[in-house]
């Protein structure tokens, strides 16, 4: 099969496209053949050893760990997928990931792909919706009539973010640059700061949740925003309790895990039309390099998508 793999860290050129042996799957293991992955921030962190002391990855490593696609084989254990299902996952990225035309993948790390999206748009799905759902339902426990600040709304995340927080009846403010203004608007945004020419810092208070994105000055201005017993919650870099304590605020920080279970509510609200995927860009597997490069911008809209093979 063909995948993308490095052989050892570093900037993009480290990227090949090249032959790789199929994966083999142990007895609670499906064998996905992938028609799209997705590019996401940890992606090219791996890629660069960001992540190496925290993950000991053998080379070569495939990279990529958002896919859609269809089930081409089950492992003996397996008995809620079959050969012919579609299926999307965000797998353990632990191990080699979804830029391959095959990836072996846990079954209790899978769920059916929602029915009325295509593969393109599923994969754009499971790691950013997860991790949206992770930060506003599981740790903020975000309820109806709450405000929440989602900072950069018109991302990978911050777009599902928006999404599932009106779900919910929150009250959605984002910060976004002025040409996405309609945009985030669309998906729900009640409030819509242009941080290229306000700052939100000034203009926001007494919110029940801040989703920080961003990290950095971002995050350390955050903490004026929340009202008392309010939560910021990163997904960049762990906010400091001492910081939270003084300041009689809660603070949390979240780095997903695969989680099935989510993914399968999702798909449920997708095809209800709750809930939209949005994919703003789109590559094939063997312009990997130009997706890695347009995801290292922070100028991409929604979800970049790889190509990989038929549906």
């Amino acid at each position: 099969m063909k995948a993308v793999r490095i052989h050892h860290y570093g900037n993009a050129e480290v990227l090949q496209y090249e032959d790789a042996p199929v994966p083999e799957i142990g007895a609670d293991e499906v064998l996905v053949r992938v028609v799209a992955a997705s590019v996401n921030p940890v992606d090219w962190k791996v890629r660069e050893g960001y992540l190496q002391q925290m993950i000991p990855y053998p080379f070569p490593l495939t990279l990529g760990w958002d896919v859609s696609g269809v089930v081409a084989a089950v492992g003996d254990a397996v008995t809620d997928f079959k050969p012919g299902d579609a299926v999307y996952s965000r797998p353990d990225i632990k191990r080699n990931g979804t830029y391959a035309e095959y990836v072996a993948i846990r079954a209790a790390e899978l769920a059916h792909k929602p029915r009325t999206i295509s593969h393109v748009e599923a994969a754009s799905l499971p790691l950013a919706v997860i991790t949206a759902w992770e930060v506003l339902f599981t740790t903020a426990q975000l309820q109806a009539g709450q405000r929440v600040l989602i900072h950069a709304g018109s991302g990978g995340v911050g777009s599902l973010a928006i999404q599932l927080a009106k779900s919910c009846g929150a009250y959605v403010i984002t910060t976004t640059s002025e040409k996405n203004r309609g945009f985030v608007e669309s998906l729900g945004a009640d409030e819509v700061i242009d941080y290229q020419t306000q700052a939100f810092h000034e203009v926001v208070s007494d919110v029940d949740l801040v989703f920080d994105t961003l990290g950095g000055e971002v995050q350390e201005l955050s903490w004026g925003v929340l009202k008392p017993e309010g939560i910021l919650v990163s997904i960049i870099t762990p906010p400091a309790q001492e910081r939270a304590a003084s300041l009689g605020v809660r603070c949390a920080f979240v780095f997903i895990e695969p989680n099935a279970v989510i993914l399968q509510h999702v798909a449920g609200l997708v095809d209800d039309g709750i809930i939209r995927p949005i994919v703003g860009a789109e590559f094939a597997l063997q312009d990997i390099a130009k997706a890695h490069a347009l995801s290292e911008s922070g100028r991409a809209r929604g979800k970049i998508v790889v190509y990989v093979g038929q549906p």
